[in-house]
């Protein structure tokens, strides 16, 4: 299943056992003291739709339901590495603790009566009521541990058989929540959730988000974590006002809410951009209501100068480009860290992620002024953003100020406009670009932006 069996560390197998010494345990009694302590309450709910009346028992299923236990398991023979390992277990207690943290404090109980049911299939119910009391709901935390297992599984499966059967197995499983009348619907894409963040908040590479936190004392981050905060909170509100199909703005609100957390504190590596463009699966599915607004605004403030300009001979300013659009430049510097790109078609692409809105500081720009210089050894070179009106203009200003030959801020912003007029810097960007002219040149960054090429 692991290509990589041959590249994998000694020892992890013990690792592994003593992570699941922990998390058994831990499951078991967390678990076990939810439902305990929610059958003393009186006033314990339900969220059922009317159509999940309509919802078939399938005693078979049964079977893909139990078998999370294995594969929750067997997943700890899969990591390559005691990294690899710590995450995936990391991954695994914070499901955990989110769902048992939210059946205490939103308890809700599952309404449907089971009929007898007979035979090994009955046996296999009768195993799981023994400790399985109908409180413990949404979000489901059967739903979050298959999330964090289906990622790890998937990470390690290769072959397009083995591959399809993983997948279509790991799907039966999450059926099985509501075909063994064990969940209502709600539990299901709330249990997703939990997983996906999970996930996110336990990358395989780069910054851990929480862990890498820093409040900002940029006034305007804050002014930009309000607006997406409040957006988030508006969200929330009509989704449990509103209820029904409206529940679904929880979406988004969670989104907008990681949004505003980036903002705030955890910073661009909050959108986990990879090193090829493309954001981790965990990062797509949680921002995907924020990606997709982005895209659409990007695309309608530039709706009239979608093309590239110039500026200097091979280096273009413009947006994000589409993958068939891309193709005719060999070399892109992308600045943009809220959309991903798609950089198959590149023979050079550098990723330098900048959160939008927001000016850079002086080592960024002269970051990507060496990044550009590096770059366009490769041949014509496009420098993009979202739009291609600041991040990335302020960036080959930066490269004008210090390859370009341009004496001062105004020459190379001149320069510029010349190419693309729509571009906007202001006052902070000017700031920013005439500190990095008083940074000494720097020898480790070269070597970082010529390593990542």
């Amino acid at each position: 299943m692991n290509s990589d069996s041959t590249a994998r560390e000694t020892g992890l197998w013990k690792r592994g056992v003593l992570w699941l010494l922990l998390l058994g345990p831990l499951f078991f009694a967390s678990y076990g003291f939810a439902n305990w302590l929610t059958q003393q309450r009186s006033d314990v709910g339900s969220l059922v739709f009317a159509w999940e009346s309509q919802t078939p028992l399938w005693p078979w299923t049964i079977v893909p339901y139990w078998s999370i236990d294995l594969l929750y398991g067997l997943s700890f023979l899969l990591p390559s590495s005691r990294r690899e390992m710590d995450r995936h277990a990391l991954r695994l207690l914070s499901a955990q603790l989110i769902c048992v943290a939210c059946f205490l404090l939103w308890p809700l109980r599952f309404t449907f009566e089971r009929p007898e049911l007979s035979g090994a299939f009955g046996w296999m119910f009768d195993v799981l009521m023994g400790f399985d009391k109908p409180f413990n709901q949404a979000p489901s935390l059967h739903i979050a541990l298959l999330v964090v297992i289906w990622v790890m599984f998937a990470q390690h499966t290769r072959g397009l058989l083995l591959r399809g059967l993983m997948h279509g197995w790991m799907a039966l499983i999450g059926i099985s929540v509501l075909t063994t009348w064990q969940h209502h619907f709600i539990d299901v894409p709330t249990g997703v959730l939990a997983g996906l963040l999970c996930v996110w908040l336990w990358p395989q590479e780069g910054i851990r988000p929480l862990l890498g936190w820093q409040t900002t004392r940029v006034l305007q981050r804050w002014r930009l974590a309000l607006r997406y905060a409040f957006g988030a909170a508006l969200c929330s509100a009509l989704a449990v006002s509103l209820g029904g199909f409206a529940l679904w703005l929880l979406w988004p609100a969670t989104a907008l809410l990681l949004v505003a957390l980036n903002y705030l504190g955890v910073g661009q590596a909050g959108f986990q951009k990879q090193a090829d463009g493309r954001l981790t699966l965990a990062a797509r599915w949680l921002f995907a209501p924020y990606l997709l607004g982005a895209w659409i605004n990007s695309r309608l403030w530039t709706r009239r100068h979608p093309h590239a300009g110039e500026v200097v001979a091979g280096i273009w300013l413009g947006r994000l480009p589409r993958a068939q659009e891309a193709w005719q430049y060999p070399a892109l510097l992308d600045l943009c860290a809220e959309l991903p790109m798609d950089s198959s078609g590149q023979s050079t692409y550098r990723s330098l992620p900048l959160l939008d809105l927001l000016p850079p500081t002086a080592e960024d720009c002269q970051r990507a002024a060496h990044a550009i210089e590096a770059l366009r050894e490769h041949g014509p070179l496009l420098v993009c953003c979202a739009l291609g009106y600041s991040r990335s203009a302020c960036a080959i200003a930066a490269w004008l100020l210090q390859y370009g030959g341009c004496q001062s801020v105004d020459d190379a912003l001149l320069r510029i406009r010349q190419a693309r007029p729509q571009i906007v810097l202001g006052d902070e960007h000017r700031q920013a670009l005439t500190l990095m002219q008083r940074l000494p040149d720097s020898q480790p960054i070269i070597r970082e932006v010529v390593h990542g090429l």
